[in-house]
């Protein structure tokens, strides 16, 4: 997994240093898209940081407003936790 992680670290990185200025700042938000998705990464690991970061990328068009939006600073839960119910019988 680490292997994937970094690969997509490099990726990003890659496109930050080659691509990115050839078409200049187009990002509505803050931080930037390819900023996002390197600290969801980071943070998150490559699957559940890489949907976040997916995520984020869909919602960055024209259409939008964009505006602040970090990336969350505690672990997703994609279960609930199951509470437990006390019979009234």
């Amino acid at each position: 997994m680490n292997t994937l992680k970094n690969l997509l670290l490099r990726l990003i990185r890659f496109y930050q240093k080659r691509v990115s200025p050839l078409h200049g700042p187009m990002c509505r938000y803050m931080p930037t898209c390819s900023n996002y998705a390197l600290e969801a990464i980071e943070r998150f690991g490559p699957f559940k940081g890489g949907l976040l970061a997916l995520w984020r990328l869909l919602r960055c068009n024209p259409f939008s407003r964009g505006g602040i939006d970090p990336v969350p600073e505690k672990k997703i839960k994609l279960k609930k936790e199951k509470k437990k119910r006390k019979s009234l019988l």
